[in-house]
């Protein structure tokens, strides 16, 4: 990924421009915030659901690690400051529409979620209202969530 500093913004008065122009017109929603999907850049496996706003989103071209905003603590989370398990930014896409991101990334350490498995996604919804499905195929943990509270 490039590391240039700056992003120019479209004007996102022109709808053509937005969906078939070559101009960056992110569309935050009425919090700032644009959902940023995380994603294995060799498996394409969802690895995390997050937010940005523009300083996370700049931070994280400017880096070239993913930074996000996190909405329960309301300030700027740098991906694996604490943990140490980072995400290194190959690319990042938008769809048509330009609210919505996805980040192709490697993930570094043994995961990325927070309660210990390699991806957020780790649970099997097997049928729509069965509460017995959720988590029937649990992967393994790939490591200890405690380690990274510490």
């Amino acid at each position: 990924m490039s590391t240039s500093t700056e992003i120019t913004f479209g004007n996102r008065d022109d709808r053509k421009a937005v969906e078939i122009g070559h101009t960056f017109s992110p569309k935050y929603d009425s919090d700032g915030l644009i959902v940023a999907i995380a994603q294995d850049a060799d498996t394409n496996e969802v690895l995390m659901v997050a937010y940005m706003n523009e300083t996370s989103l700049k931070q994280t071209i400017e880096i070239g690690e993913a930074v996000y905003f996190s909405r329960s603590r309301q300030q700027l989370w740098h991906k694996g400051a604490t943990s140490g398990h980072t995400q290194t930014v190959e690319s990042i896409l938008t769809d048509c529409d330009q609210d919505a991101l996805v980040l192709k990334v490697r993930q570094h350490g043994p995961g990325c979620c927070h309660a210990g498995y390699r991806s957020c996604f780790y649970r099997n919804i097997q049928g729509a209202g069965d509460p017995v499905a959720l988590g029937q195929e649990i992967e393994e943990q790939s490591y200890n969530p405690d380690e990274v509270y510490k």
